[in-house]
């Protein structure tokens, strides 16, 4: 029986969130990725808070952007999450792809967190 992408994707990020965990010293870089947009979320799972949040939904972000469903949107938001977790202090996070692929926009948004000074 084959899965729908969806399926997989839920599949995939069960397997992952069994290994993958936030902690106070190492929160976790959470990834959403829709066919529209883009989001990201730096979470704290011992505690189960948000610490930092960015979209394409963002009304910062929407407004400058062309195409909320593009690379350029994904390094937008990868940019903006790692400024606000520095902000907050934090300063090294653990990945978490959601499920997806490593590529694409997913890629683009963890190279451009990285880039703004995220450590993972």
């Amino acid at each position: 029986m084959k899965l729908s992408r969806k399926e997989s994707v839920a599949r995939r990020h069960r397997r992952i969130r069994k290994k993958v965990s936030g902690s106070p010293s190492r929160p976790r870089l959470s990834v959403f990725r829709s066919n529209q947009h883009i989001y990201a979320q730096v979470i704290d799972d011992t505690t189960h808070h948000t610490l930092a949040a960015a979209s394409t939904l963002d009304g910062d972000l929407k407004q400058e952007l062309g195409s909320t469903a593009n690379r350029e949107a994904s390094v937008a938001v990868g940019k903006l999450v790692a400024k606000r977790a520095l902000e907050k202090g934090v300063t090294k996070v653990v990945f978490d792809r959601g499920g997806n692929i490593y590529h694409g926009r997913i890629k683009a948004l963890a190279d451009a967190a990285r880039e703004a000074g995220l450590e993972f």
